[in-house]
């Protein structure tokens, strides 16, 4: 056995120390980065939503995208059916960043080709797919959401001002209605609702930027369906707005020369909406005076808004018609109730003592009075005009109306027709048969006065053509005796020879008268 022992080998010592291999230290960081990745996408991760919508055409999980100006915000996660199987939910995961963007007046729909009159839009979506956009509202959180049927009209980042229109007539008028301005398209409808009082439509409107600035307070708006066909008691009328107006029907409005930029009108200013052009440009007078009148006869081609005239010249129009009937008397009245505006007269020599009230009886006292005339042959309607008739006597009916009675006079209309009564009546009245047989016997006579004349026509023609037959011979004499010919000079010799005969004859005829005996005793001798 050897016993040697190496001296240095009581001073040696063991390291047992363990050391952990380098190979590990890649899963670590492994974990560490997918924890990090975890928490990363842990905190990106937004809010869970829900949308509901009546179909889920075009939709599909982790494919369909929400989007905000084109910009991915969120995906659809899940599609279900909700509870009352009306609708179909969608569930979406949105981003962070989008967190800010779910309240409570928050829009979505879904973005599809869509061809329409305002152009084609959603091209992009036929190789993409439907996607879903999203319109940032205010109001309280919230994470259900009803999703539109249509697109909201309006861009996200457009700029203008918000009005509402009064109507009482909705027509074609819907969501996307454009409104123009002398034929440019500045803005369109929004929406539409019944009025809290339920005797209104309000429309929303919403005008672009800059040509919300000629929102004034005169500023008027009308229904412009592209051709306006109208007949009134001056006749026919066309008036022709845009292309796409006489499509899908239009808004039009202008501005009055007499507001200025001081007149523009706030946000959520209410205008009146007028059904026609017509409409919109007449003035509405503050100053009005009401009469009713009464006429005979019948009214038919008078309708409400028929112009009230003086001389030609519109001075108010007709406000109402209605037909009344007295039960004790049994007699038929027509009030027809009309609106005078003294304001569309110039004034002369203006006294503030005297009302317009007190003006117009003057006039009545003088002769002014209101009578039918027919405004237009065309159409058959009627009008209201007034003129001065001295000697028309003031003659007024039983007025039960609220307004003064304003006297009335027969029109030449009617004066006419009671003229034309008047000679039917006289024609009814003559004996008719009796001038009928004496007629026919006149007819007799007249007839063998026919023949007589007819003989006697026949006798003068045979005397014109004795005479054409004379005339023919006496032009032939004529030829004859004209200058040049020999008949003529022999016709001149002769004439010479018989002036020389009748020159001796009458040199015989002196010398008998001075010595009548020489036929006895012969020629003296000298």
């Amino acid at each position: 056995m050897n016993d040697f022992i190496d001296p240095d080998a009581s001073e040696v010592t063991i390291n047992k120390k363990t050391e952990l291999p380098l190979v590990w230290f890649l899963p670590l960081i492994a974990l560490l980065v997918s924890g990090w990745l975890i928490a990363k996408s842990y905190n990106e991760k937004g809010p869970v939503i829900t949308i509901s919508f009546p179909t889920a055409e075009g939709l599909e999980v982790d494919k369909t995208k929400i989007r905000y100006l084109n910009v991915e915000i969120g995906k659809v996660t899940a599609i279900s059916i909700s509870d009352d199987l009306k609708t179909i939910l969608i569930t979406a995961q949105m981003n962070s960043t989008a967190a800010g963007y779910l309240n409570k007046n928050t829009s979505f729909w879904v973005v599809r080709p869509q061809v329409g009159l305002g152009g084609i839009s959603g091209l992009g979506t036929l190789l993409s797919g439907p996607y879903i956009a999203i319109k940032p509202g205010d109001g309280p959180r919230e994470d259900h959401f009803t999703g539109l049927t249509i697109p909201p009209s309006l861009k996200n980042n457009t700029e203008g001002t918000h009005i509402i229109l009064e109507t009482n007539n909705l027509g074609s008028l819907k969501q996307g209605t454009p409104i123009n301005f002398h034929g440019i398209t500045v803005g369109e409808v929004l929406s539409h609702k019944l009025s809290d009082e339920a005797n209104a439509i309000r429309l929303t409107v919403f005008i672009n930027k800059p040509y919300d600035q000629f929102i004034r307070k005169n500023t008027r708006f009308w229904i412009d369906s592209g051709v306006d066909l109208s007949a009134s008691a001056d006749g026919f009328k066309v008036r022709t707005g845009p292309l796409i107006s006489l499509l899908s029907g239009g808004i039009a409005f202008r501005a009055s020369a007499e507001d200025t930029i001081e007149n523009i009108q706030p946000e959520n200013s209410i205008f009146q909406l007028y059904d026609t052009y017509e409409q919109s440009t007449q003035i509405v007078y503050q100053n009005t005076l009401k009469y009713v009148m009464y006429f005979n006869g019948s009214l038919r081609g008078l309708t409400v808004g028929a112009p009230v005239q003086l001389r030609g010249i519109p001075i108010g129009k007709v406000t109402d018609i209605n037909l009344e009937l007295d039960k004790k008397t049994a007699e038929i009245h027509i009030p027809v109730t009309v609106e005078l505006e003294p304001e569309r007269i110039k004034e002369i020599n203006n006294e503030n003592h005297i009302s317009d009230k007190d003006i117009m009886a003057q006039l009545i006292n003088k002769g002014l009075r209101a009578q039918l005339q027919t405004g237009s042959l065309l159409t058959g309607q009627l009008l209201v005009d007034l003129d001065f008739h001295p000697k028309s006597k003031i003659v007024l009916s039983d007025n039960q109306s609220v307004y003064p009675e304003f006297p009335t006079t027969a029109s030449s209309l009617d004066q006419f027709t009671h003229s034309a009564h008047i000679i039917m009546d006289k024609v009814a009245k003559l004996p008719l048969e009796d001038l009928t047989a004496e007629a026919n016997k006149t007819l007799q006579s007249l007839q063998g006065t026919s023949k007589a004349a007819t003989g006697m026509l026949a006798t003068a023609q045979g005397t014109l053509d004795t005479a054409d037959k004379t005339m023919a011979s006496a032009h032939q004499v004529l030829s004859i005796m004209e200058p040049g010919s020999s008949t003529h000079y022999e016709l001149e010799q002769l004439l010479q020879e018989l002036t020389q005969a009748a020159s001796s004859v009458k040199q015989l005829t002196d010398y008998l008268e001075q010595n009548p005996t020489s036929l006895i005793r012969g020629k003296k001798e000298q």
